[in-house]
């Protein structure tokens, strides 16, 4: 029996890859890669750091004794120095040289940049397959009217697919941007305590050049471009911001989309999956609940509002250097991307497996067509010799008597209302002739042809693999 508190973001909502990204094992592995990859720059810039000594660094990366570092850590209040001697312990002929010239944010911050680079391609792969399951879902329905709303009232008609190209939009803004961020990451290099790079410069006897050197050689090692240009002991945090802000923006479309369909589940126009053995309420046996919408939106309010740790860290700053950034970014930075991870996962279910009842989109576009359809009669009641306002008053009148028989529960008989209107001079067969539901929804289905046609190649490497989801 578990008697120790766990995070739900491990427990239930995220993915085993983003788990594992950010677990102490590959957190260290990082780590001992970083000072690998400074002691083989070091080696080849001429310093006193042997190929033997890399090669027995390289051959132990991944036997990290956890227990043996806490031990230490314990005694010397340091998590980085723990893991030097720890790393020394099964690497003895590297011991003294594993770490030199650098400090500690050396192999945090960017073992940090490594890490959140890795899990923002992730998440990358995942919003990718969110857009292109809406892609589909669009084209699907790309003409199917339903009727359209603003302020949450009946408005004009629109379409399915219509609509679930607002969602698909505000998804592909979040690529972009997520695209943005990735090709903005830089490393911190290895700067030294105050980011002047004196340490280096005494090893390297006032050698700039080889100081250059060493720091792209590394970012060469693990894939980036290059390095901040300038920096204290640490990264900008502004860095930060940008990566949370990013994550925050997959939650406010996540929240969106989710909230749509949370609003037309009530009206059974659309539905998220539900499971042949799944249970709506412990207490009412009938319920469908869309407790994955409601789900996306509880997370996608934490994730938004996490976004304000990386902006209050990175105002605080002092001067090179604090350390109260620290306890907030093991636990901001890492469940932020946790977080982002398990939203998508449940946007990827839910896209995937909508379903649309199309009688009941059909029902209530019926219902509401006599009232969308009134412009349309407007204009032929003109075209036989009527006078428009005197018309539109009519009709104004017309409508109001038919809402309220629709309000005492019956239904909406405008088009009988207005047959017996001598002003129009239509029967009622000539008035409910402009029923026709493919009249009033524009160019809906072209707009989405259009748009998915531009969208599907930015999606075309989306990953294929189905969203599995814990409940």
């Amino acid at each position: 029996m578990k008697n120790k508190y766990e995070s739900p973001l491990s427990s239930r909502y995220a993915s085993e890859y983003m788990l594992e990204l950010f677990g102490a094992q590959k957190r260290i592995e990082t780590w001992r890669r970083l000072w690998i990859a400074l002691a083989r720059a070091e080696s080849k810039l001429g310093l006193p750091v042997t190929e033997e000594q890399v090669a027995e660094m390289e051959a132990h990366i991944s036997d990290i004794d956890f227990e043996v570092a806490a031990a230490r850590e314990k005694e010397v209040r340091h998590d980085v120095m723990a893991h030097v001697y720890t790393y020394g312990q099964v690497a003895p002929s590297a011991a003294g040289i594993i770490h030199l010239g650098a400090t500690s944010c050396y192999v945090t911050d960017n073992g940090d940049m490594i890490i959140y680079r890795d899990a923002l391609e992730y998440i990358r792969g995942e919003l990718k397959a969110v857009i292109k399951n809406l892609a589909d879902f669009a084209e699907e329905y790309k003409a199917l009217p339903t009727l359209g709303y603003t302020h949450y009232q009946p408005a004009q008609l629109v379409t399915v697919g219509k609509r679930a190209s607002l969602w698909m939009q505000d998804f592909a803004a979040d690529l972009e941007e997520v695209e943005f961020v990735l090709k903005s990451f830089k490393l911190l290099g290895c700067r030294g305590t105050t980011g002047t790079e004196a340490s280096f410069k005494e090893l390297f006897e006032g050698d700039r050049e080889k100081i250059l050197k060493l720091n792209q050689m590394i970012c060469d090692e693990f894939g980036f471009e290059s390095y901040f240009d300038v920096a204290g002991q640490t990264y900008p945090r502004k860095f930060d911001s940008r990566i949370l802000n990013c994550l925050s923006s997959i939650a406010q479309s996540a929240y969106r989309m989710a909230n749509d369909i949370r609003l037309l589940q009530h009206d059974r126009q659309l539905e998220e999956p539900f499971e042949k053995n799944q249970i709506g309420s412990s207490a009412m046996a009938y319920k469908r609940n869309p407790m994955r919408s409601e789900r996306i939106c509880s997370l996608s309010r934490y994730l938004m509002n996490d976004a304000a740790n990386a902006h209050q860290t990175a105002a605080v700053q002092w001067l090179e250097r604090t350390l109260d950034d620290s306890a907030n970014r093991r636990i901001s930075m890492p469940e932020g991307f946790l977080c982002a991870d398990a939203i998508l996962r449940l946007c990827k279910n839910v896209t995937s497996g909508m379903v649309v009842n199309e009688a009941i989109v059909e029902s209530t576009v019926r219902e509401y067509l006599p009232f969308i359809a009134t412009e349309n009669i407007l204009m032929e009641g003109v075209k036989r010799g009527g006078d428009r306002q005197e018309l539109h008053e009519v009709i104004r009148t017309c409508s109001m008597e038919a809402t309220a028989n629709m309000k005492a529960g019956g239904k909406c008989n405008l088009m009988e209302i207005l047959a017996e209107r001598p002003e129009f001079g239509m029967t009622l067969e000539e008035l409910e002739s402009v029923l026709d539901p493919s009249l009033y929804t524009g160019n809906c289905a072209e707009q989405v042809a259009e748009y998915v046609a531009k969208i599907r190649p930015l999606v075309a490497d989306a990953p294929e693999e189905e969203a599995e989801i814990n409940v």
